[in-house]
């Protein structure tokens, strides 16, 4: 069979908008999954996203699918945003400011739970993702380290787990009810990591390691 022109322009402009339909679910997921939990109705999802329901369920198996593809995107979003950092920022505590508050506008924090309660901690492709990802801020903080600017006896797992707690929703509120502060908080934090340090703290740094064998 004979494919015409107008066929073969119109196959790459269907395949454009499949990808940008599957890139809109996953982003109106990761909103719903934050504001309203994992349990958010998926005709939810698909009116946020601007698609049909039959759209959502063509490009995702179940919900566990879904969970599995915005777990990811985020982990692969916030390495893509280390690295940005890394590349850009003028000094390498600018690059870990910038991380972090990266880090709160993706909900970074949503993820643990997510995965544990509805996903597949064990899954190699998350594992991989994740891995990448606690790489990468080993690097961001390390270099920050080198540099002189982050304290030296504050690991790469105190900071990524204590980010993790700081833009957590607080227990009883809202999710949302953290965005009018978490950046404030987030910038306090921060200036207490900056060197030279003004205190002594207790216990050792904490390492990734150490989070991998918490977990």
């Amino acid at each position: 069979m004979t494919v015409t022109a107008a066929e073969k322009a119109t196959a790459p402009r269907l395949r454009a908008d499949a990808s940008r339909n599957r890139a809109r679910i996953i982003e109106a997921a990761r909103e719903a999954f934050v504001e309203q939990g994992p349990d958010v109705p998926l005709d939810e999802i698909a009116r946020r996203a601007g698609v049909g329901n039959a759209t959502v369920y063509r490009n995702f198996a179940d919900r566990r699918d879904l969970i599995h593809h915005v777990a990811l995107s985020v982990m692969h979003k916030m390495t893509g945003h280390a690295r940005a950092a890394m590349a850009e920022e003028p000094d390498a505590f600018a690059a870990v400011t910038r991380f972090t508050h990266a880090a709160a506008d993706e909900r970074i924090s949503a993820l643990c739970p997510l995965i544990s309660q509805h996903g597949d901690p064990g899954d190699p492709e998350l594992e991989q993702a994740g891995e990448q990802l606690k790489d990468t801020v080993v690097e961001l903080v390390t270099r920050a380290q080198q540099a002189g600017l982050f304290r030296a006896d504050v690991g790469p797992g105190d900071y990524l787990a204590t980010v993790a707690q700081i833009t957590r929703p607080l227990p009883g509120s809202d999710c949302m009810s953290v965005d009018g502060f978490v950046h404030r908080h987030l910038q306090i934090l921060l200036d207490g990591m900056r060197a030279p340090a003004r205190s002594e703290l207790p216990g050792r740094a904490v390492t990734m390691e150490d989070l991998r064998r918490s977990t």
